[in-house]
Parts: C-alpha cells; sequence; structure tokens
C-alpha cells in the first residue's frame, strides 16, 4: 500500500491488490476498528478480524479478480460497481457487486459489500 492517496485511488488501489495480495497485505488497507460487511452475512469487526476473515476467504477461494466497471467518490465516500471472478471448487463465478467505502486517515474504515448469494451457493453445492 503507498503512503498518499486520495479516497478514490485507495479504493481503486485496494480493489486492484486482491488479484495476488494475501491477507496481511489487503488487512493493512483497514483501520484498527474497522468494520467489513458483506450485507448477506454478519460484519466483521476490527482489523485483527477482518485478517482472519480474509485468510480464511483467500485459503477457500485463492486469488479473485474484481473488475471495477464504474467506480464515484465523495468527500471520503467512494462507491463502486465490480464483477468479483473467483473460482469454487472448480467453477469460476462471476459475481455482481455494488461496494461502499467509507475512507478515514488514509485507509479503509468501513466496507460495505452487496451481492446475490445464489452463485456462490449453488457452485458450492456443486462441488
Amino acid at each position: 500500500m503507498t503512503s498518499q492517496h486520495t479516497p478514490d485511488s485507495l479504493v481503486t488501489e485496494f480493489c486492484a491488490a486482491w488479484a495476488n495480495g494475501t491477507a496481511d497485505e489487503l488487512a493493512e488497507y483497514f483501520t484498527e476498528d474497522a468494520t467489513y460487511h458483506n450485507i448477506p452475512l454478519e460484519p466483521v469487526v476490527g482489523q485483527a478480524a477482518i485478517r482472519e476473515f480474509l485468510r480464511g476467504f483467500l485459503d477457500s477461494f485463492g486469488g479473485i479478480d474484481f473488475q471495477v466497471r464504474h467506480q464515484v467518490s465523495s468527500g471520503d465516500l467512494v462507491f463502486n460497481e465490480r464483477v468479483d471472478t473467483f473460482v469454487i471448487g472448480g467453477n469460476t463465478i462471476d459475481l455482481a457487486v455494488t461496494g461502499v467505502f467509507e475512507i478515514a486517515d488514509g485507509r479503509i474504515r468501513a466496507w460495505r459489500d452487496y451481492f446475490d448469494m445464489a452463485p456462490i451457493t449453488a457452485a458450492a453445492q456443486n462441488q
């Protein structure tokens, strides 16, 4: 993670880092008291808890490609529309996602992703 960012450029770099970043590297983008919430699931609170969640996620799915279609920012808020591509049990999933990021002091304070769990559930059942 580079040191000087606008909120928009921080989120752009963070999304690109998912292609081959580690849980430790990705967790460094978050504040100590950050919240990561995949809206269909329970929120994960705190940088250490986010690091462990990301470790489990990456161990399960490997790298993930965030294809950002549109991104806009206003002040410390960044919104993006993405297609997240990853593999579950040999099945490639292209998941439509809308992300909302709140930035504080050059790091992510809150990240909320909105998506439909059905493609993930279907792929997991077909393993």
